[in-house]
């Protein structure tokens, strides 16, 4: 009789147990109701670089993200990588206690160099309307498909506001309000309140308390230290872009608040 070695009879045992289970033997009746969709956040970027640039990058980078929006007419939409599947766009990044944010979030990068700086300052790049329009129609998919929450669309400066600034404050939220995409602040119930806080500021701590209650991942000591104003400036150049210097005051006082009144 032929000998069979330890080994053999092991590796016989072993192939056995890890034989894949036929998918078409899986039981799929009943479905859990505590369930939703691994997508929750949707996150927008500016490239900085030019539309060939961001195609190659995006695609042979250690950098993705799900879309590519480009500024060429007739503007076109790349899809670089599935959904179904993580891209990596988020990086360090907080929103709501959540964070490392590229399992659940889809990210579209819209190509736009973003800003140059001049002797009289800082200028930012416009965005075409034809390529904003392409990015709503295509945010309003993703949104419906998935059921994201309006606060949970976001810029890359919501979720990382001590080291990004894209999509930057010319990118058109107000848009993204108007189609649904987004909260925004009542207008009539930001002057009421401006009036009420230019008699009385509230303090830095009030600040970093109800950026906080938005979603920001900002300090709680009080201090108007370089990562609040960082926060104030990304909240402001996204809701009140006409003045972004992260300094508080009683307008952005009055938007914050308006804002958490839409919030509830």
């Amino acid at each position: 009789m032929k000998r069979i070695s330890f080994a053999t009879l092991a590796l016989a045992v072993l192939s056995a147990c890890t034989t894949p289970m036929p998918r078409q033997d899986i039981e799929r009746s009943i479905s859990a109701v505590s369930q939703e969709p691994r997508v929750q956040f949707l996150i927008l970027h500016y490239t900085a670089i030019d539309e060939p640039a961001s195609l190659r990058v995006l695609s042979q980078q250690g950098v993705s993200a799900h879309y590519l929006v480009g500024d060429r007419s007739p503007v076109k939409v790349w899809q670089l990588v599935d959904e179904s599947r993580m891209a990596y766009h988020a990086g360090l990044s907080e929103w709501k206690g959540n964070s490392k944010l590229n399992p659940s979030s889809i990210g579209i990068e819209i190509v736009n160099f973003g800003y140059k700086d001049t002797p009289q300052g800082r200028v930012y790049y416009p965005f075409p309307q034809e390529q904003i329009d392409r990015v709503i129609a295509l945010s309003k998919d993703i949104v419906q498909r998935y059921q994201i929450r309006p606060e949970y669309v976001l810029g890359h400066s919501d979720i990382a506001p001590q080291r990004k600034s894209d999509p930057g404050p010319l990118f058109p939220w107000k848009q993204f309000a108007d189609a649904g995409l987004i909260p925004w602040p009542d207008a009539n119930e930001v002057t009421r309140l401006s009036e009420q806080y230019q008699t009385q500021m509230p303090e830095i701590k009030w600040f970093q308390q109800k950026l906080a209650k938005i979603g920001y991942a900002i300090p709680q000591h009080g201090n108007l230290d370089e990562a609040t104003r960082n926060v104030l400036i990304a909240f402001q150049s996204k809701y009140r872009p006409g003045k972004f210097d992260g300094y508080p005051d009683a307008e952005t006082a009055a938007i914050i608040d308006a804002l958490l009144l839409k919030l509830k």
